[in-house]
């Protein structure tokens, strides 16, 4: 029965990750499509200034945030493995 309880608790799980991913996949999508028209909107209108780094800058830091959200550390090389390799390493340095 718990090893049954196991598997569905892990199949969830699996599923809202992939859920999550596929929500970063669709805003990177909205991201390389919107930028674009962003700038021809702008050139063709206002020339003179670029207004389109900003909602351009934007829509990046939100796409990376949302990596990071999806992601985690674990990517940048700080999860678990990281906090448990610096703590051994804290101990074996104050012997």
């Amino acid at each position: 029965m718990e090893e049954r309880f196991t598997q569905e608790y892990r199949y969830v799980r699996a599923k809202k990750r992939v859920e999550r991913i596929k929500g970063l996949y669709a805003h990177a999508l909205v991201t390389v499509l919107i930028i674009p028209v962003l700038v021809v909107i702008n050139l063709k209108f206002v020339p003179q200034y670029h207004w389109f780094w900003y909602p351009s800058l934007g829509m990046s830091i939100g796409l990376l945030f949302h990596w990071f959200g999806v992601f985690g550390a674990e990517k940048l090389g700080f999860g678990k493995d990281w906090e448990e390799k610096k703590i051994k390493e804290f101990l074996e340095n104050e012997k």
